[in-house]
């Protein structure tokens, strides 16, 4: 008797006692039929006196069994954050009981929670998990449609708290979000034929914020030694606004690359970083090695993401380029991001006097570094002094570098001409320079220390100012546009979604960057 509804709830089943099987009671025959079984043991459990956890026990099954029985279809996709359709909360006073449902073998104790049962909206997996007060949290926010500012000014916590918590939410399927409002669109870029969705859609939107001009180096390759107003406190607080206002307005997450010159030598660096921190926002260094005691001010408010420094070349080449003992500055600083547990990567501006020496430095950085990889000089600023890479000589440097990658494992692909060699040797393509070949005012943009934004730091492209502008108003401008959409040449290219070559180094050879494609293009004439 009562085989079905011992299937049904196959933990309770192991748990209750045989006197509670032998009832000849008529809601308990029904119970099978009618979702009335946790009822019935919350009667036997009253009147026996038997474990007090499983009448939940029975409602976590329960609200189990509803959830995999469930019609599931992708929900289709609105313009505001709303809570997933398919998701039931239960307060149970028992903890835990999840565990129970794996056979796990456990005694839950008095200790209230609320369960979250849901099918994830992209792939329909049966979630079940305690809700954390996070979770909950979000759930809140969204279902009575406050402010997050207003919920951070009364709990007396940073906004970023309440931004995080949604954010997490809508990872783990609780919250379901419109996609991102940074697309690819036909009307201000050529999207060739059987671009895959990837490459298109951006999820993360960058600030590269170069806070100060100020720099511990005099690099004979930098391509802006101008001298500019610092970024105040003030200003700098509300920049950060503006960008969570950007990325919450376009539904992606939202990050801030400290650069400068060194980041480390604006007064108030340790204060921006907090406050973008504070607002939710993904944090990076672009500098110089600098000391442990400075690193671990760092730590002390958040980990970044990453820490970016540069080398050009072989110990003798690099110092000639970034000045003496830089090279073994680099080489300590690497060792103690990686005893901080930091990921660290390397960049390169490759030049036609230093592609020789590129795989060797690999190998010496290959245990020492996550990431190592390179960008074509731009012949901008002082950098004109040198030169950039030639087609024919840059193919055959991809031809060795691609090689190379299969046995180094922190070589990294970024320069978008790659794709060519990779179409060439039937490999899959990947993003080229940002994940969307060139990124310039699509899912980046550089914020100088006066307020000045260019579409891409390596070479003048100013697209507006954040002091006259908002940072939605610069991105939507036709200057803007203008460096989306790119070079004309580059336009009927099947590659274009993944490469449209650099526009920085075209420009530093003197081409125009929106009609003329990349000089060291080595793309096969069809």
């Amino acid at each position: 008797m009562f085989t079905r509804l011992k299937k049904k709830f196959p933990a309770c089943a192991k748990a209750l006692p045989e006197a509670f099987w032998q009832q000849r009671d008529a809601g308990l025959a029904a119970a099978a039929q009618r979702d009335e079984f946790p009822e019935q043991v919350q009667r036997f459990i009253s009147a026996t006196g038997g474990d007090a956890y499983l009448p939940d026990l029975a409602r976590v099954e329960l609200a189990q069994q509803r959830l995999e029985s469930l019609r599931w279809e992708p929900p289709s996709p609105g313009n505001l954050v709303r809570i997933n359709p398919t998701l039931t909360l239960l307060e149970v006073a028992w903890h835990p009981l999840l565990p129970l449902l794996d056979g796990v073998a456990i005694i839950p104790e008095f200790s209230p929670r609320i369960l979250a049962f849901w099918r994830h909206p992209q792939t329909g997996e049966a979630h079940r998990a305690v809700a954390r007060p996070q979770d909950l949290l979000a759930l809140k926010i969204v279902a009575e449609q406050l402010d997050p500012l207003e919920v951070a000014a009364a709990t007396g916590r940073p906004v970023g708290t309440a931004d995080a918590a949604l954010e997490q939410a809508v990872n783990l399927g609780l919250l379901l979000s419109p996609p991102s409002g940074l697309r690819r669109s036909v009307a201000d870029f050529p999207i060739p034929a059987q671009t895959p969705e990837i490459f298109l859609q951006a999820e993360v939107f960058t600030l590269q914020w170069h806070i100060t001009h100020r720099c511990d180096l005099h690099c004979r390759h930098c391509y802006d030694r101008s001298v500019r107003t610092e970024v105040t406190l003030d200003s700098g607080l509300k920049v950060l606004d503006q960008l969570r206002a950007f990325c919450l307005k376009h539904h992606v997450g939202g990050q801030v690359s400290f650069s400068g010159g060194n980041p480390f030598l604006h007064p108030e660096f340790l204060q921006l970083y907090e406050a973008a921190r504070d607002r939710n926002l993904n944090l990076a260094i672009l500098g110089n090695p600098v000391s442990e005691e400075r690193l671990d001010q760092v730590l002390q408010i958040a980990k970044p993401a990453f820490y970016q420094v540069s080398l050009e070349g072989l110990q003798k080449h690099n110092d000639e380029i970034r000045g003496e003992g830089n090279f073994a500055a680099v080489l300590d600083f690497l060792d103690l991001l990686k005893r901080k547990n930091i990921y660290s990567m390397v960049m390169l501006t490759l030049t036609r006097a230093n592609m020789s020496q590129v795989l060797e430095l690999a190998e010496l950085l290959r245990d020492r570094v996550d990431l190592f990889t390179y960008n074509r000089l731009a012949m901008v600023g002082e950098g004109a002094c040198l030169e950039s890479p030639l087609a024919d000589e840059y193919r055959t440097f991809v031809q060795q570098y691609l090689r190379a990658t299969q046995s180094n494992p922190v070589l990294a692909l970024k320069d978008s001409l790659i794709n060519i060699e990779r179409e060439q040797c039937d490999q899959t393509l990947f993003g080229g320079c940002t994940g969307f070949g060139c990124g310039a005012a699509f899912n980046f943009v550089s914020l100088l220390p006066d307020g000045e934004v260019h579409a891409c730091r390596k070479f003048p492209s100013l697209i507006g100012s954040i002091q006259q502008q908002t940072l939605t108003e610069i991105y939507a401008s036709p200057a803007a546009q203008a460096y989306r959409r790119g070079c004309e040449a580059c336009a009927p290219c099947h590659l274009r979604a993944v490469c449209g070559g650099c526009l920085a180094a075209g420009w530093g050879r003197g081409v125009d960057p929106f009609k003329d494609k990349d000089p060291a293009c080595f793309l096969p004439p069809n």
